[in-house]
């Protein structure tokens, strides 16, 4: 029979204590997610009702719902996503796959770094500049999703090329071998295997683009808009803006009020994030390595 030394048991202590930090560390990440869920639940749960949900706010945003901010926030979350996906994609396909190792590619890898450390009020004042008063958008959806897009550009490029480096490069010689060009390659190969990847960074750029509120505020947001946009060129209202506009702005709003604003939006991005990761581990189960 096999007896313990004096070593083992010891290794087995350290051990058991590492493993028990970890979990503690995990424990203190998730404890603080947990506690504002409860308490979004608890106070803003009485706020949710389909009047809450697919009213317009009366009396001065201290009643009604927030219908109006809620289609807008999906306005800006599709026309950001669809501005910055492709661009994206693009751009971490030219990086890993068609680019040299040079002095101008890694120039470009350090402002991509760069951009992603640029407070969202520095975009915001981009935004304006660029898209309110150079190219002329006004203050739209247009204006603000392409500031959003701007913003969360790095986060796309980054999982994608990631997710391109992670496809094992003998597919790529299987590839070539048989004749395939490089642009066949990447559309039939490795795009197909690295699509679940890409959805992470995806799934990044809805939770910041539903959450962020001062480049919208400056580029396409309104206070109160009493009729739903029509087109891309129009105003509306998102839910973040109308969240900080009744917590500092309104005076006599409900205590339940501003609580049931921010349980829609995190509700409304852990259901797009569900739907993502669901896509994902689609896609991932139908992989071959």
């Amino acid at each position: 029979m096999f007896q313990a030394t004096k070593r083992d048991v010891r290794n087995k202590n350290v051990e058991f204590l590492w493993r028990l930090l970890f979990l503690t560390m995990t424990v203190l990440l998730v404890l603080p997610v947990l506690i504002i869920l409860a308490t979004l639940i608890v106070k803003g749960g009485p706020a949710i009702s389909l009047g809450f949900l697919f009213l317009e706010p009366t009396n001065g945003m201290t009643e009604g719902g927030i219908f109006p901010a809620l289609v807008g926030t999906l306005w800006l979350v599709a026309v950001a996503l669809l501005i910055s996906v492709p661009l994206g994609v693009a751009a971490a396909l030219y990086l890993s796959e068609y680019a040299p190792d040079n002095w101008l590619t890694r120039v470009i890898n350090l402002a991509i770094i760069n951009l992603a450390g640029v407070p969202s009020i520095v975009h915001a004042l981009f935004g304006v500049g660029a898209f309110v008063l150079f190219f002329g958008f006004g203050t739209s959806i247009l204006a603000a999703s392409l500031t959003l897009a701007v913003m969360t550009l790095p986060v796309v490029i980054v999982t994608t090329r990631e997710s391109l480096l992670a496809v094992p490069r003998a597919f790529r010689e299987a590839c070539w071998s048989m004749g395939a060009t490089r642009w066949q390659t990447i559309r039939r190969v490795v795009l197909p295997n690295a699509v679940s990847g890409i959805l992470t960074g995806v799934i990044l750029e809805v939770s910041r683009t539903a959450g962020e509120t001062a480049p919208i505020m400056l580029t396409g947001a309104v206070f109160f808009l009493p009729f739903l946009p029509q087109g891309i060129f129009d105003q509306t209202m998102a839910l973040s803006l109308h969240l900080f506009v009744i917590s500092t702005q309104v005076p006599n709003v409900p205590e339940h009020l501003p609580y049931g604003v921010a349980l829609v939006l995190i509700a409304m991005v852990l259901m797009l994030n569900a739907a993502s990761i669901g896509f994902r581990v689609y896609l991932r189960g139908r992989k071959k390595w």
